[in-house]
């Protein structure tokens, strides 16, 4: 990700979830991430760049917190049916 764009969030995860007032359950679900994933991407582990891409747009009003729960919804139901998500 460009320097230039990137999200304040990503810099440093675990503040900006905390200044949302949101638990890391809450916070990764939005994202399609387990609370216990979420842990170590705050503690270091690299981000996967559809993740870094996903809270970007997050963080920067392109995309609704509804938005992101309607999409993890939908590929969490169609992956316990068997299916990929597309």
């Amino acid at each position: 990700m460009d320097k230039a764009m990137k999200s304040k969030t990503l810099d440093d995860l675990a503040a900006a979830r905390r200044v949302l007032g949101r638990t890391q359950k809450e916070f990764w679900s939005l994202f399609g991430i387990t609370q216990s994933g979420g842990a170590r991407y705050e503690n270091g582990r690299p981000l996967p760049r559809s993740v870094q891409m996903l809270i970007w747009l997050s963080d920067n009003a392109r995309i609704s917190d509804s938005d992101l729960a309607d999409a993890a919804h939908a590929t969490k139901a169609r992956t316990q049916k068997g299916r990929t998500p597309p």
